[in-house]
Parts: C-alpha cells; structure tokens; sequence
C-alpha cells in the first residue's frame, strides 16, 4: 500500500498496491474544490493529458470537463488534480549502438530539459540495450540527476540488443521498491523503438497499471541507422517480426509519444509533458481481486464544442488490487 497525500497530512488518500485505487481516509484530494468524501470510499487514479488539434498540450481544464466509464459504465469525477501534485520520473535510455549520436545530444540537453521539473520531483535514470542497468536510483537531487545523465550515460558501452518491453518492464520495477507517497508515477523512454521481442506487450502494460505508472517515450532515430534499417526490411521483411517497440505500451498506459529529429529540442517538451499531466479520481465499483477492468475517458459535449479536434490520452485500465 502506498499513500497519496494531497496537500496537508490531514487531506490524505491511500493508494492501494500501487493498482491505480485509492482509498480515501479523512477529506481527499479534492478538499480544495470543497468537496467532502466519506472515509472508505475506494478511488481510481487516472492519470492523463489531453491536446489540441496541433498536438499542443491543453492546460486549465475542470472536471466537468470529461466524462469517465469503466467496464462501460459511466462514473461520477470526483476530484482533479493539475502538476501540483510530485512527481516519480524513471529516465529510460536506449544505449544500442544505433543510440549514441542521439543518447551524447540529449544529454547535452539534460539540464535545460530537467528544469521542466519541479522542487520536490525525484528522478531515476536507468540504461538499457539486451540488459537494463540502474545507474541513479530515485533522487530529489535534480543536479545529480543530470550528472547521472550528461556523464554517467555516456560511459555506459553502447552496443547489443534493444529489449525495449523488458526495460520497460524493469523500469515499472522501480516503483515498487519505493515507500509509500503522493507522487504521481511515470517513465520516459528514449530510445529509436526497434526492438527485439522480449515480452507479451499485454502483460507489460498490466505491471504498469499494477505500478499505477504511466510510459511516455521520445523516439529519434540517427539518420544512417535509420537508412540502414530500412535497407534490411525490404531486404528481408521477415526481420520485421523481430521488432517490438513501446508505442502500443505508452497508448494504453496514457502515455504520449513525439517522434523527433531535434533530440534535445524534443527532450524539454516532452519533460514538460511528462509534468503538466491532469489526474481525474472516480469511485471504484465493486470487481474482483486481479481483474483488469476498462478505462475510457472522453471530452464532455461543451468541451469538445469549445475545443474541436482535441483528444485525451489517458490510460486504457487498471488492475482491480
């Protein structure tokens, strides 16, 4: 069990197994929208943003906002929360050797990109190509953070596979070592997203609806690897079935994906992303242990009227604790 604490120790909420639920203990998150909810009450924690027709992340939406069903049926919002709330950020990177012109660019970024976060944020910064390697475990230390990634990184031998659905599964791991808080969880992947099939994808995106942990990644492909790649699938398209990447995964935890040239450019946005997200909390009707319920989140009819073409990204379920 872990614990969500918004605001005040006496506004708090319990998050049960890290499987998207809470549970409400005195006045819950809301208690700012003056809202009050009775002790007991069980929550879902949906986190999610949602972005205008040019792909620009809306910010300054109310609960009436959006309309929540699980399973199919529709659930009343009780409480929204906005970047206020702390953040748990796992960096992912991708150290195959296709990676390293892009890895040394982004890396080159790190600072800039890890202004993004707020006072109190923590990061971990991982590695991966066949194996993942921890490099910095869960840190406020933003500063070490980013000697983690513009030295330590580069150091690393790049090289071998790109098990990209184990790393990702690895990285949702590291949230359940961690004591119980607040934060909202998320990983950021870099990497070029070819990979070799390691996992079910399914099975990956329930360990992050279990982790309450949403993937977000930044794809960018150096240029003569990427020709390369493309020489060998029409050369011998069969290769193709070998290739297993984390778009699907990040869709249906909620994530976003950008697809980019300009890494360090595209590593500030998505950082900022990654921390302007919206969390919308609904009661949690009865299910059974270890079921995987449904999660759909869309626009209300005045917000889609006043907002047309904008689409929400939010995680497609949660695993029922």
């Amino acid at each position: 069990m872990r614990t969500v604490v918004a605001g005040q120790a006496r506004n708090a909420v319990s998050v049960v197994c890290g499987a998207a639920v809470a549970c409400v203990l005195v006045n819950a998150i809301a208690a700012r929208q003056n809202e009050t909810f009775r002790s007991g009450i069980s929550l879902v924690h949906v986190d999610m943003e949602v972005v205008d027709a040019n792909h620009r992340v809306l910010t300054g939406l109310r609960k009436q906002d959006f309309r929540i069903f699980d399973s199919g049926s529709e659930q009343p919002i009780l409480s929204i929360a906005a970047d206020e709330q702390p953040l748990d950020l796992v960096l992912l990177f991708d150290i195959s050797l296709s990676m390293r012109g892009v890895v040394q660019q982004i890396a080159e970024a790190a600072q800039s990109g890890l202004r993004q976060l707020h006072k109190g944020d923590r990061v971990c910064v991982m590695a991966f190509n066949t194996r993942s390697t921890l490099m910095l475990p869960f840190t406020d230390d933003l500063q070490l953070a980013q000697s983690a990634v513009q030295r330590n990184l580069m150091e690393q031998r790049f090289g071998g596979g790109t098990a990209i659905q184990s790393a990702v599964a690895d990285a949702g791991e590291r949230f359940g070592v961690e004591a119980s808080s607040e934060r909202r969880r998320a990983i950021l992947i870099v990497t070029d997203d070819i990979g070799i099939r390691t996992r079910r994808e399914e099975s990956v995106v329930h360990e992050l609806w279990r982790a309450d942990a949403s993937l977000s990644g930044l794809i960018v492909r150096d240029a003569k690897f990427n020709t390369a790649i493309h020489v060998r699938s029409i050369l011998a398209p069969e290769t193709l079935l070998l290739q297993a990447g984390m778009k699907g995964i990040a869709e249906k935890t909620g994530g976003d994906v950008l697809h980019s040239k300009d890494g360090d450019v595209a590593f500030r946005d998505m950082m900022h992303r990654v921390r302007s997200r919206i969390s919308l909390y609904y009661r949690m009707p009865e299910g059974k242990r270890g079921e995987a319920r449904r999660v759909k989140v869309e626009l209300s009819t005045d917000a889609a009227k006043r907002i047309p073409g904008a689409v929400v990204r939010a995680r497609h379920g949660y695993i029922v604790p």
